[in-house]
Protein backbone atom coordinates (compact mmCIF):
# COMPACT_ATOMS: atom_id res chain seq x y z
CA UNK A 1 0.00 0.00 0.00
CA UNK A 2 1.18 2.92 -0.83
CA UNK A 3 2.01 6.15 1.18
CA UNK A 4 1.90 10.12 0.85
CA UNK A 5 5.15 10.06 0.65
CA UNK A 6 5.44 12.86 -1.91
CA UNK A 7 2.29 14.52 -1.77
CA UNK A 8 -0.99 13.90 0.26
CA UNK A 9 -2.89 10.93 -1.91
CA UNK A 10 -6.72 10.31 -2.26
CA UNK A 11 -8.94 7.63 -1.82
CA UNK A 12 -12.83 7.11 -0.55
CA UNK A 13 -14.49 4.30 1.01
CA UNK A 14 -15.51 2.58 -1.46
CA UNK A 15 -19.41 2.18 -2.68
CA UNK A 16 -20.13 5.12 -5.84
CA UNK A 17 -23.41 5.72 -7.59
CA UNK A 18 -24.23 2.71 -10.35
CA UNK A 19 -25.56 3.29 -13.70
CA UNK A 20 -29.04 2.90 -14.35
CA UNK A 21 -29.44 0.04 -15.71
CA UNK A 22 -27.00 -1.71 -13.67
CA UNK A 23 -28.82 -0.85 -10.51
CA UNK A 24 -31.92 -1.76 -11.96
CA UNK A 25 -30.71 -5.27 -12.42
CA UNK A 26 -28.85 -5.38 -8.87
CA UNK A 27 -32.42 -4.56 -7.50
CA UNK A 28 -34.05 -7.42 -9.66
CA UNK A 29 -31.14 -9.88 -8.89
CA UNK A 30 -31.42 -9.21 -5.15
CA UNK A 31 -35.45 -9.96 -5.24
CA UNK A 32 -34.83 -12.78 -7.54
CA UNK A 33 -36.40 -11.66 -10.99
CA UNK A 34 -33.51 -11.63 -12.95
CA UNK A 35 -32.15 -14.61 -15.29
CA UNK A 36 -28.82 -12.68 -15.25
CA UNK A 37 -28.35 -12.46 -18.78
CA UNK A 38 -26.91 -9.38 -19.13
CA UNK A 39 -25.28 -8.63 -15.80
CA UNK A 40 -21.63 -9.21 -16.22
CA UNK A 41 -21.49 -7.41 -19.45
CA UNK A 42 -23.21 -4.27 -17.07
CA UNK A 43 -20.82 -4.51 -14.47
CA UNK A 44 -17.38 -4.77 -16.99
CA UNK A 45 -19.04 -1.35 -18.56
CA UNK A 46 -19.88 0.05 -15.24
CA UNK A 47 -16.50 -0.58 -13.50
CA UNK A 48 -14.83 0.61 -16.60
CA UNK A 49 -16.80 4.39 -16.22
CA UNK A 50 -16.17 4.41 -12.08
CA UNK A 51 -12.34 3.94 -12.53
CA UNK A 52 -12.09 6.57 -15.55
CA UNK A 53 -14.37 9.00 -13.62
CA UNK A 54 -11.93 8.54 -10.67
CA UNK A 55 -9.38 9.04 -12.10
CA UNK A 56 -10.60 12.38 -13.74
CA UNK A 57 -11.67 13.72 -10.55
CA UNK A 58 -8.49 13.19 -9.39
CA UNK A 59 -8.69 10.06 -6.61
CA UNK A 60 -5.50 8.43 -6.77
CA UNK A 61 -6.29 5.52 -5.03
CA UNK A 62 -9.03 4.05 -6.77
CA UNK A 63 -11.57 1.02 -6.90
CA UNK A 64 -14.30 -0.51 -8.73
CA UNK A 65 -16.81 1.70 -7.09
CA UNK A 66 -18.66 -2.25 -5.40
CA UNK A 67 -20.58 -1.88 -8.99
CA UNK A 68 -21.51 -5.44 -9.02
CA UNK A 69 -22.71 -5.17 -5.31
CA UNK A 70 -26.08 -4.93 -4.26
CA UNK A 71 -24.74 -3.41 -0.82
CA UNK A 72 -21.33 -3.09 0.88
CA UNK A 73 -22.36 -5.79 3.20
CA UNK A 74 -25.56 -7.94 1.88
CA UNK A 75 -23.64 -8.92 -1.24
CA UNK A 76 -22.04 -12.34 0.97
CA UNK A 77 -25.32 -13.89 1.11
CA UNK A 78 -24.62 -14.72 -3.11
CA UNK A 79 -21.31 -15.84 -2.48
CA UNK A 80 -21.97 -17.72 1.02
CA UNK A 81 -24.03 -20.70 1.64
CA UNK A 82 -26.35 -20.93 5.13
CA UNK A 83 -28.20 -17.76 4.71
CA UNK A 84 -32.27 -18.05 4.07
CA UNK A 85 -35.07 -16.34 5.23
CA UNK A 86 -35.69 -13.49 6.77
CA UNK A 87 -33.19 -11.13 9.16
CA UNK A 88 -33.96 -7.95 9.73
CA UNK A 89 -32.15 -5.25 11.58
CA UNK A 90 -32.44 -6.28 15.43
CA UNK A 91 -32.54 -3.12 17.54
CA UNK A 92 -32.86 0.40 15.86
CA UNK A 93 -30.09 2.76 16.38
CA UNK A 94 -30.97 4.43 19.55
CA UNK A 95 -30.82 7.60 17.87
CA UNK A 96 -33.80 7.29 15.31
CA UNK A 97 -35.87 5.47 17.85
CA UNK A 98 -35.95 8.86 19.65
CA UNK A 99 -37.42 10.49 16.35
CA UNK A 100 -39.36 8.04 14.77
CA UNK A 101 -40.85 9.83 11.88
CA UNK A 102 -37.48 10.42 10.64
CA UNK A 103 -36.64 6.53 11.10
CA UNK A 104 -39.84 5.58 9.07
CA UNK A 105 -38.90 8.15 6.42
CA UNK A 106 -35.15 6.85 6.16
CA UNK A 107 -35.91 3.06 6.76
CA UNK A 108 -38.52 3.47 4.00
CA UNK A 109 -35.91 4.03 1.34
CA UNK A 110 -34.16 0.79 1.84
CA UNK A 111 -34.51 -1.76 -1.46
CA UNK A 112 -32.63 -4.83 -0.12
CA UNK A 113 -33.01 -8.15 0.80
CA UNK A 114 -31.63 -9.55 4.70
CA UNK A 115 -31.85 -13.33 5.19
CA UNK A 116 -30.59 -14.68 8.11
CA UNK A 117 -28.04 -16.95 9.10
CA UNK A 118 -29.75 -20.82 9.05
CA UNK A 119 -27.23 -23.12 8.96
CA UNK A 120 -23.43 -23.28 8.69
CA UNK A 121 -21.25 -20.67 6.82
CA UNK A 122 -19.09 -21.43 3.86
CA UNK A 123 -18.05 -20.00 0.83
CA UNK A 124 -19.11 -21.08 -1.95
CA UNK A 125 -16.81 -20.13 -5.15
CA UNK A 126 -14.61 -17.28 -5.67
CA UNK A 127 -15.41 -17.19 -9.35
CA UNK A 128 -17.66 -13.98 -8.36
CA UNK A 129 -14.42 -12.27 -6.39
CA UNK A 130 -12.26 -13.19 -9.10
CA UNK A 131 -14.96 -11.57 -11.73
CA UNK A 132 -14.47 -8.18 -9.86
CA UNK A 133 -10.50 -8.63 -9.47
CA UNK A 134 -10.78 -9.09 -13.22
CA UNK A 135 -12.81 -6.61 -13.91
CA UNK A 136 -10.95 -3.77 -12.13
CA UNK A 137 -7.17 -4.56 -13.38
CA UNK A 138 -8.45 -4.28 -16.64
CA UNK A 139 -10.65 -1.07 -16.18
CA UNK A 140 -7.26 0.56 -14.05
CA UNK A 141 -5.10 -0.72 -17.34
CA UNK A 142 -7.74 1.22 -19.69
CA UNK A 143 -7.69 4.45 -17.49
CA UNK A 144 -3.84 5.26 -16.63
CA UNK A 145 -3.35 7.67 -14.24
CA UNK A 146 -3.52 5.48 -10.72
CA UNK A 147 -1.34 5.11 -8.14
CA UNK A 148 -3.04 2.45 -5.99
CA UNK A 149 -5.76 0.17 -6.16
CA UNK A 150 -7.78 -1.12 -3.13
CA UNK A 151 -10.86 -3.43 -3.22
CA UNK A 152 -13.64 -3.82 -0.44
CA UNK A 153 -14.98 -6.64 1.47
CA UNK A 154 -17.13 -7.22 4.34
CA UNK A 155 -15.69 -8.19 7.78
CA UNK A 156 -17.16 -10.86 9.80
CA UNK A 157 -19.05 -7.96 11.98
CA UNK A 158 -20.70 -6.21 9.49
CA UNK A 159 -21.86 -9.58 8.73
CA UNK A 160 -23.00 -10.39 11.53
CA UNK A 161 -25.05 -6.91 11.95
CA UNK A 162 -26.93 -7.41 8.16
CA UNK A 163 -27.39 -10.77 8.07
CA UNK A 164 -28.36 -11.81 12.09
CA UNK A 165 -27.87 -15.56 13.30
CA UNK A 166 -30.41 -18.08 13.86
CA UNK A 167 -28.09 -20.87 13.20
CA UNK A 168 -25.23 -20.60 15.58
CA UNK A 169 -25.57 -21.14 19.75
CA UNK A 170 -23.86 -18.23 20.26
CA UNK A 171 -22.27 -14.94 19.07
CA UNK A 172 -18.80 -15.79 19.21
CA UNK A 173 -18.87 -18.66 17.27
CA UNK A 174 -21.43 -16.95 14.32
CA UNK A 175 -18.51 -14.66 14.44
CA UNK A 176 -15.63 -17.23 14.32
CA UNK A 177 -17.60 -18.96 11.19
CA UNK A 178 -17.71 -16.21 9.36
CA UNK A 179 -14.25 -15.34 9.28
CA UNK A 180 -13.57 -18.75 8.31
CA UNK A 181 -15.98 -18.40 5.79
CA UNK A 182 -14.48 -15.42 4.19
CA UNK A 183 -10.76 -16.05 4.68
CA UNK A 184 -10.88 -16.87 0.98
CA UNK A 185 -12.41 -13.89 -0.21
CA UNK A 186 -9.74 -11.66 1.55
CA UNK A 187 -6.69 -14.07 0.74
CA UNK A 188 -7.99 -13.87 -2.91
CA UNK A 189 -8.44 -9.59 -3.28
CA UNK A 190 -4.45 -9.96 -2.00
CA UNK A 191 -3.05 -12.76 -4.18
CA UNK A 192 -4.36 -10.28 -6.96
CA UNK A 193 -2.05 -7.59 -5.66
CA UNK A 194 -4.81 -5.41 -4.24
CA UNK A 195 -5.05 -3.42 -1.15
CA UNK A 196 -8.03 -5.25 0.76
CA UNK A 197 -9.93 -3.03 2.82
CA UNK A 198 -11.96 -4.74 5.47
CA UNK A 199 -15.61 -2.39 6.41
CA UNK A 200 -15.70 -2.44 9.63
CA UNK A 201 -18.83 -0.23 10.78
CA UNK A 202 -19.64 -2.48 13.72
CA UNK A 203 -16.94 -1.43 15.41
CA UNK A 204 -18.67 1.55 16.24
CA UNK A 205 -22.22 1.61 14.56
CA UNK A 206 -23.50 -0.88 16.81
CA UNK A 207 -23.20 1.07 19.94
CA UNK A 208 -26.49 2.23 19.38
CA UNK A 209 -27.95 -0.64 18.98
CA UNK A 210 -27.60 -2.44 21.77
CA UNK A 211 -29.71 -0.53 24.43
CA UNK A 212 -29.25 -3.53 26.99
CA UNK A 213 -24.84 -3.29 26.69
CA UNK A 214 -22.60 -1.49 28.90
CA UNK A 215 -19.63 0.23 27.21
CA UNK A 216 -17.40 -2.30 28.22
CA UNK A 217 -19.40 -4.83 27.45
CA UNK A 218 -19.95 -2.93 23.73
CA UNK A 219 -15.87 -2.59 23.99
CA UNK A 220 -15.70 -6.50 24.43
CA UNK A 221 -17.30 -7.21 22.06
CA UNK A 222 -15.95 -4.74 19.51
CA UNK A 223 -12.17 -6.60 20.52
CA UNK A 224 -14.25 -10.09 19.89
CA UNK A 225 -14.88 -8.19 16.04
CA UNK A 226 -10.91 -7.56 15.60
CA UNK A 227 -10.17 -10.40 17.21
CA UNK A 228 -11.75 -12.55 14.07
CA UNK A 229 -10.53 -9.96 11.56
CA UNK A 230 -6.78 -10.83 12.73
CA UNK A 231 -7.64 -14.11 12.49
CA UNK A 232 -9.06 -14.44 9.00
CA UNK A 233 -6.40 -12.48 7.62
CA UNK A 234 -3.42 -13.63 9.21
CA UNK A 235 -1.41 -14.83 5.90
CA UNK A 236 -2.54 -11.40 4.64
CA UNK A 237 0.84 -8.23 4.98
CA UNK A 238 -0.91 -5.63 7.57
CA UNK A 239 0.65 -3.23 4.97
CA UNK A 240 -1.43 -4.32 2.05
CA UNK A 241 -4.81 -3.69 4.38
CA UNK A 242 -6.93 -0.95 5.34
CA UNK A 243 -10.22 -1.26 7.41
CA UNK A 244 -13.01 1.67 7.53
CA UNK A 245 -14.70 2.52 10.88
CA UNK A 246 -18.32 3.90 10.74
CA UNK A 247 -21.00 5.49 12.83
CA UNK A 248 -23.54 4.41 10.00
CA UNK A 249 -24.05 6.24 6.64
CA UNK A 250 -26.73 8.21 7.02
CA UNK A 251 -27.93 11.84 7.87
CA UNK A 252 -29.16 11.45 11.38
CA UNK A 253 -29.05 12.87 15.10
CA UNK A 254 -25.90 10.56 15.31
CA UNK A 255 -26.04 11.94 19.17
CA UNK A 256 -25.90 8.90 20.76
CA UNK A 257 -22.29 7.82 18.92
CA UNK A 258 -19.52 6.12 21.07
CA UNK A 259 -16.83 8.72 21.08
CA UNK A 260 -13.70 7.27 19.25
CA UNK A 261 -11.73 8.13 21.58
CA UNK A 262 -13.49 5.39 23.50
CA UNK A 263 -13.05 2.94 20.79
CA UNK A 264 -9.58 4.08 19.21
CA UNK A 265 -7.06 1.14 21.28
CA UNK A 266 -9.34 -1.64 19.90
CA UNK A 267 -9.33 -0.58 16.34
CA UNK A 268 -5.73 -0.32 16.68
CA UNK A 269 -5.30 -3.50 17.49
CA UNK A 270 -6.57 -4.61 14.40
CA UNK A 271 -4.03 -5.56 11.80
CA UNK A 272 -4.66 -3.24 8.94
CA UNK A 273 -2.03 -0.38 8.75
CA UNK A 274 -4.99 2.47 7.52
CA UNK A 275 -7.32 3.12 9.33
CA UNK A 276 -10.33 5.18 7.15
CA UNK A 277 -13.07 7.23 9.55
CA UNK A 278 -15.64 9.58 9.68
CA UNK A 279 -13.89 12.97 10.08
CA UNK A 280 -16.14 15.92 7.64
CA UNK A 281 -19.74 15.36 9.07
CA UNK A 282 -20.88 17.60 12.00
CA UNK A 283 -20.71 14.69 15.03
CA UNK A 284 -16.88 13.38 14.44
CA UNK A 285 -15.06 16.01 12.67
CA UNK A 286 -13.75 17.47 16.25
CA UNK A 287 -12.37 14.49 17.05
CA UNK A 288 -8.96 14.84 14.80
CA UNK A 289 -8.15 16.17 19.17
CA UNK A 290 -8.06 12.47 19.99
CA UNK A 291 -4.51 12.07 18.25
CA UNK A 292 -3.11 14.50 20.02
CA UNK A 293 -3.05 12.31 23.17
CA UNK A 294 -3.44 8.83 21.32
CA UNK A 295 0.08 7.95 19.65
CA UNK A 296 -0.08 6.72 16.29
CA UNK A 297 1.51 2.85 16.24
CA UNK A 298 4.47 3.07 13.76
CA UNK A 299 3.12 1.40 10.31
CA UNK A 300 -0.48 2.93 10.62
CA UNK A 301 -2.14 5.77 8.64
CA UNK A 302 -5.07 7.68 8.64
CA UNK A 303 -7.17 7.81 6.30
CA UNK A 304 -10.21 10.37 7.68
CA UNK A 305 -12.75 11.39 5.78
CA UNK A 306 -12.28 15.56 4.66
CA UNK A 307 -15.64 15.21 2.52
CA UNK A 308 -19.10 14.34 3.98
CA UNK A 309 -20.93 11.33 2.51
CA UNK A 310 -24.52 12.51 3.73
CA UNK A 311 -24.92 15.75 2.65
CA UNK A 312 -25.25 17.59 -1.10
CA UNK A 313 -22.88 20.62 0.03
CA UNK A 314 -19.60 20.65 -2.10
CA UNK A 315 -16.81 21.22 0.50
CA UNK A 316 -14.72 24.12 -0.19
CA UNK A 317 -11.43 22.82 -0.96
CA UNK A 318 -9.64 25.38 1.23
CA UNK A 319 -11.59 23.08 4.45
CA UNK A 320 -10.99 20.13 3.11
CA UNK A 321 -6.63 21.45 3.33
CA UNK A 322 -7.37 22.40 7.00
CA UNK A 323 -8.74 19.20 7.57
CA UNK A 324 -5.65 17.45 6.09
CA UNK A 325 -3.16 19.48 7.44
CA UNK A 326 -4.20 19.18 10.85
CA UNK A 327 -4.29 15.24 10.75
CA UNK A 328 -0.75 15.80 9.03
CA UNK A 329 0.53 18.13 11.89
CA UNK A 330 -0.29 15.27 14.31
CA UNK A 331 0.99 12.22 12.76
CA UNK A 332 3.25 13.11 9.87
CA UNK A 333 2.47 14.03 6.33
CA UNK A 334 3.18 10.65 4.80
CA UNK A 335 0.74 8.90 7.21
CA UNK A 336 -2.42 10.59 5.98
CA UNK A 337 -4.17 10.30 3.11
CA UNK A 338 -7.50 11.87 2.29
CA UNK A 339 -11.06 9.94 2.13
CA UNK A 340 -14.40 10.07 2.76
CA UNK A 341 -16.85 9.79 5.65
CA UNK A 342 -18.46 6.64 3.86
CA UNK A 343 -19.58 5.62 0.60
CA UNK A 344 -21.74 7.29 -1.62
CA UNK A 345 -23.84 4.72 -2.52
CA UNK A 346 -23.11 2.00 0.55
CA UNK A 347 -26.33 0.30 -0.49
CA UNK A 348 -27.02 0.40 -4.39
CA UNK A 349 -30.78 1.96 -3.99
CA UNK A 350 -29.90 4.23 -1.21
CA UNK A 351 -28.46 7.48 -2.51
CA UNK A 352 -28.47 10.59 -0.76
CA UNK A 353 -25.87 12.61 -2.53
CA UNK A 354 -26.55 13.16 -5.91
CA UNK A 355 -24.23 11.32 -8.16
CA UNK A 356 -23.22 14.44 -10.07
CA UNK A 357 -22.43 16.36 -6.93
CA UNK A 358 -20.72 13.02 -5.66
CA UNK A 359 -18.19 13.47 -8.41
CA UNK A 360 -18.14 17.68 -7.95
CA UNK A 361 -17.04 16.27 -3.99
CA UNK A 362 -14.16 13.82 -4.98
CA UNK A 363 -12.63 16.36 -7.18
CA UNK A 364 -12.73 19.07 -4.42
CA UNK A 365 -11.13 16.26 -1.78
CA UNK A 366 -8.42 15.99 -5.19
CA UNK A 367 -8.15 20.15 -4.84
CA UNK A 368 -7.98 20.51 -1.37
CA UNK A 369 -5.29 17.41 -0.84
CA UNK A 370 -3.19 19.32 -3.67
CA UNK A 371 -3.58 22.93 -1.41
CA UNK A 372 -2.85 20.60 1.38
CA UNK A 373 0.44 18.89 -0.12
CA UNK A 374 2.04 22.45 -1.34
CA UNK A 375 1.46 23.71 2.48
CA UNK A 376 3.17 20.40 3.60
CA UNK A 377 5.95 19.85 1.37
Amino acid sequence: MKRSTEQILTTHTGSLPRPPKLLEELRRRDRGESDGADFDSLVREAVREVVARQVQAGVSVVNDGEAGKIGYSTYVKERLDGFGGEGGFGEMPADMVEFPDYMQRVMTALDFAMPACIGPVSYRSLDAVRADIANLRDAVAQAGGVQDVFMTAASPGVISVFLQNQHYPSHEDYIAALADAMKPEYDEIHRAGLVLQLDCPDLAMTRQMRSDETLEQFRARARLHVEAINHATRDIPADQMRMHLCWGNYEGPHHHDVPLADIIDIVLEARPAAISFEAANPRHEHEWTVFEDVRLPEGKILIPGVIDSTTNYIEHPELVAQRLVRYAELVGRENVIAGSDCGFATFASFLVVDPAITWAKLGAMAEGARMASSKLW
